[in-house]
């Protein structure tokens, strides 16, 4: 089973894609960006562009997604919350089901600890993942945690998944 993790963002959205088997491993990670500078709609179409290439070059079963939380600055948490909605979109159209999760679930299936540090995670993901270091950049470790819960819970049974049903997901 393989399973698509994404930290959503629109300058830069990580992604990491994991399989699951007889163990986890890690098969690709790492971040799309897009171009500063640009209006708003040129970085949405950027940002959908690379996901949907993303998206087919992985082949994902499903897709786990970071769901957004009360962001400090009210501006950023606008910009994750329509990078999300890109992300929502691109799986909509590959037919995938989607499973949501909080930083706090993240937290506490990585490491038990709903408070745990950035490091922490990082360094929970190398060793679920036997990877030699860290995986780089933030966003790309971020996105192989949120697939590596998908991964615990999914096989517990645990379901944040959004249905199928006449091409509308139901919760």
């Amino acid at each position: 089973m393989k399973i698509l993790g994404i930290d959503p963002g629109l300058g830069r959205c990580g992604f990491g894609l994991i399989e699951i088997g007889q163990k986890t491993r890690a098969l690709d990670f790492g971040v799309v960006t897009t171009t500063v500078d640009a209006p708003l709609p040129a970085r949405l179409l950027e940002l959908y562009d690379s996901l949907t290439e993303v998206f087919d070059e992985c082949k994902p079963e499903m897709v786990a997604v970071e769901k957004l939380f009360f962001a400090k600055n009210i501006t950023t948490g606008i910009a994750v919350a329509e990078a999300r909605g890109i992300v929502l979109l691109v799986a909509e159209q590959k037919g995938l089901p989607v499973y949501e999760y909080t930083p706090n679930e993240i937290k506490k299936s990585l490491t038990g600890y709903g408070a745990a540090t950035k490091t922490q995670i990082e360094e929970m993901v190398r060793v679920h993942l036997e990877l030699e270091k860290k995986p780089k950049p933030d966003d790309a470790a971020d996105a192989l945690a949120v697939a590596i819960t998908c991964s615990f819970l999914y096989k517990m049974g645990q379901d944040n998944k959004y249905e199928f049903s006449n091409n509308r997901r139901k919760k």
